[in-house]
């Protein structure tokens, strides 16, 4: 194992899967764990899915026509190396059949990961923030929040 890879493969997994419209796959990320978002704990596959199908748009193919691009992982790994945190950031890419290619939003990840039954997995990822947002109405359900600079 190599967390330098393996890390960074756990987080590019969760965005293939989310872009691919398989949330139930996604949400299998945090068997052992949760998403935060603001101060909601979700746990569990069906709560999980359940909050992402009440908050995006799919389209006809089943997808979201999203790309997530995580960059810049931060890896601080425990000493033992069985654990770590990881600091990313996201941007979210959207075209659909009448908007085209544009950033939607872009913003932070807080994860903690362990290995768990001999892989990392996720064990807690938290939404930290939303830096800058473009015209999410053909990807979000609902508007989001603007921060205040």
């Amino acid at each position: 194992m190599n967390p330098a890879i393996d890390i960074p493969n756990l987080l590019y997994t969760y965005a293939d899967l989310f872009d691919a419209g398989d949330f139930a796959g996604a949400a299998r990320l945090f068997d052992h764990g949760a998403l935060f978002a603001g101060t909601n704990e979700i746990r569990g596959e069906a709560a999980i899915v359940a909050m992402w199908q009440k908050t995006v748009h799919l389209y006809a193919d089943g997808t979201p026509r999203t790309r997530h691009l995580t960059t810049n992982p931060r890896i601080a790994l425990s000493d033992d190396g069985t654990s770590a945190q990881c600091w990313s950031q996201w941007t979210v890419l959207q075209a659909t059949d009448t908007l085209p290619l544009q950033i939607v939003a872009t913003g932070r990840y807080h994860d903690r990961l362990a290995i768990i039954d001999g892989a990392w997995r996720f064990v807690e990822r938290r939404y930290l923030q939303i830096d800058f947002t473009g015209d999410v109405s053909a990807h979000l359900q609902m508007p989001i929040p603007v921060r205040e600079l």
